[in-house]
């Protein structure tokens, strides 16, 4: 049997494990169920990797994210170590194949989704296979207390009863007591080895800073910091805003959300992975399973929707051990838009059944048809036809796809269908007429079969790589017929795409979930709570307030947070407040100024100079213009 340190070395070129790491691969080596809580950077992956390779056999890994798997799965590829994924798109041949793989090849590893483990075929073919152990990553999942609920995790049961001598270890990164106890529940853990390394960082310096200009602030700790930063955002256009923003500063930066391309992700990704680019500005999806350990800087420019998402996010600063900081930025407007989008946004039980039936209409299915059927869909085009409010439509869809009633996966593209419209004679004397046309609408003419008596799909990016020219050049070619009348063209633009897992039965599909979501919905106000509380609470450490959240106690202030900062210069006589003071008073006197213009100009921390303009304004050594600047009283 080969030590799990060699093959450490061997495959990761560590000499060492990190905290906890060996413990937990000892204890599922030694076929024990096994429960491991280490914090997001904490080396995970391989408390179930190690084990699953010195032991004979193959192991089961269910993961709830598509790239999570393809990431992990690319990996151990890299480093030599065979591994499969069943993700979406794979034909049942396909599927046959892989899965013989398994059974009868060398492969060590298994991913799929838990959704995908409800089939028939996977189940059977996994009581074919020699499994030595079964991993569950991102474990908190399958608790109905849980921040990232999945009911299709509560199934994952069904594997122990297939391999009920198969040991199971279950990850995850944030869990509190109550989801803890749900997890060895679910998963029928049994006499489990458990493993909690405390969620202190002490290397990472929790700031909650109040600012009027986000940006400004942004610049200003990028100047200070220049090493890797992410940049969390909630939506795609402010990822784009804030990119523009900071490359218009001089920064290097590039953007990530969920309307690029596979290959624009990836190009934007390895700049940044790579240190070509100091930012990346992405919406809160972006970093899993993605380890970059010089990470200097991680800003929220918005309030996070749950402590759970911010303490992962947090944590991808600093995993190289050195001082890094994890910022949220927030202004007077925020709680109010936290409350709006997470709260009264929330889907009830009648307006989710209202969606499903909408989008079994806007697709024409008919009651009792639409089973395991792929639809592209224009978002807003379907927000619009039903006049639904687009942000709690999409939270509704949400729903539907974590519950297993559709599959929502975004998929940015252009749905091209035309007819043409004239015969065959005039179109030639057309093309003898525009040479300039006549290659791609001959490859659309070869390649597409009935397109003068019906609409085809055309798929553009297919002509594009067949012809070798740009998708620019076939679009503006089928503008051009479109425009001469010469074909009948509609282009819509899709932002996502659908699968329905179950059939048209309007009330009836949502009737077995309804309990489920109004409780998620009353745990998604609680959250929010205490992101609020977090915000707000300016006396409690800004760790030992986290650490409380997830059940572990510490009186010890962490004295790198914003609370912890604050109260070593609180004292109002102190030497920097005066010279604050001062300066402030100096810099007024050269003619009257804004808060931002003073913070930008003055070397001081933004939340210090606002508190000293406070004081001055209430000992009337200032004041406030009528166009919000400040001016020297002499």
């Amino acid at each position: 049997m080969t030590k799990p340190l060699a093959l450490l070395e061997k495959y990761w070129g560590h000499t060492s494990f990190r905290p906890l790491q060996e413990e937990i691969i000892n204890a599922v080596i030694q076929q024990k169920d096994t429960l491991a809580l280490l914090p997001t950077g904490g080396g995970k992956s391989v408390c179930f990797q190690i084990p699953a390779l010195v032991m004979d056999g193959i192991c089961i890994v269910i993961s709830p994210l598509v790239a999570l798997i393809q990431d992990q799965v690319a990996n151990l590829k890299a480093n030599g170590i065979k591994a499969i994924a069943l993700t979406g798109g794979l034909k049942i041949n396909e599927l046959g194949t892989l899965l013989d793989n398994c059974v009868y090849g060398d492969y060590k590893f298994l991913y799929l989704s838990p959704e995908r483990l409800q089939q028939e075929i996977i189940q059977e073919r996994i009581k074919q296979m020699n499994v030595n152990l079964i991993a569950v990553d991102e474990a908190h999942c399958i608790s109905q207390w849980g921040n990232d609920f999945r009911p299709a995790y509560k199934n994952i049961n069904s594997l122990r009863e297939i391999l009920p001598e198969v040991p199971c270890i279950a990850l995850t990164a944030t869990a509190t007591p109550t989801v803890v106890k749900d997890i060895e529940k679910s998963l029928q853990l049994n006499d489990v080895a458990m493993f909690q390394q405390s969620f202190t960082r002490e290397n990472l310096a929790y700031t909650v800073l109040e600012t009027e200009n986000k940006l400004l602030t942004i610049e200003k700790t990028l100047r200070k910091y220049p090493q890797s930063c992410i940049v969390y955002t909630r939506n795609r256009k402010s990822t784009e805003n804030i990119h523009e923003a900071l490359t218009r500063k001089g920064f290097d930066s590039v953007f990530f959300h969920g309307g690029l391309s596979s290959d624009e992700k990836q190009n934007n990704l390895q700049k940044w992975l790579s240190g070509k680019v100091q930012v990346m500005v992405a919406t809160n999806a972006f970093g899993m399973g993605i380890d970059k350990p010089d990470v200097k800087n991680v800003i929220h420019v918005q309030l996070p929707d749950s402590l759970e998402n911010y303490y992962q996010e947090a944590g991808r600063a600093g995993r190289n051990g050195e001082y890094a900081n994890a910022i949220i930025l927030t202004d007077a407007n925020d709680i109010e838009v936290l409350k709006k989008q997470f709260i009264h946004n929330l889907p009830s039980v009648d307006f989710l059944k209202i969606v499903f039936r909408k989008l079994c209409s806007f697709f024409q299915i008919a009651y009792g048809e639409g089973y395991d059927t792929k639809h592209a869909l224009a978002f807003y085009e379907f927000c619009k036809a039903y006049q639904f409010p687009t942000q709690k439509t999409y939270t509704a869809l949400q729903l539907l796809d974590r519950h297993s009633v559709i599959q929502l996966s975004q998929n940015f593209h252009r749905k091209t269908t035309l007819k043409f419209l004239v015969d065959q004679f005039n179109l030639l004397n057309y093309l003898d007429n525009h040479p300039h046309l006549s290659l791609i609408t001959q490859a659309i003419l070869r390649t597409y079969g009935g397109v003068f008596e019906q609409k085809i799909n055309i798929n553009t990016t297919f002509l594009s790589q067949k012809l070798g020219l740009p998708k620019a050049k076939i679009s503006e070619t089928i503008q051009q017929l479109a425009k001469d009348e010469i074909i009948d063209l509609d282009e819509i633009q899709t932002d996502a795409e659908v699968t329905f897992l179950v059939a048209r039965e309007d009330d009836k599909t949502i009737h077995p979930i309804a309990k489920e979501v109004r409780q998620q919905n009353e745990l998604k106000k609680k959250r929010v709570e205490a992101v609020l509380h977090y915000v707000k609470n300016t006396e409690t450490c800004k760790n030992i307030q986290l650490l409380s959240y997830f059940g572990e106690t510490t009186k010890t202030p962490c004295g790198i947070c914003s609370v912890c900062k604050t109260k070593k210069t609180a004292t109002p006589d102190t030497e920097l407040q005066l010279l604050i003071r001062d300066d402030i008073l100096k810099v007024l006197q050269t003619g009257a100024m804004t808060s931002t213009e003073i913070c930008t100009v003055l070397p001081y921390r933004e939340d210090l100079i606002l508190s000293i303009i406070q004081l001055l304004l209430e000992s009337e050594q200032i004041k406030l213009t009528e166009t919000n600047t400040y001016t020297y009283i002499i």
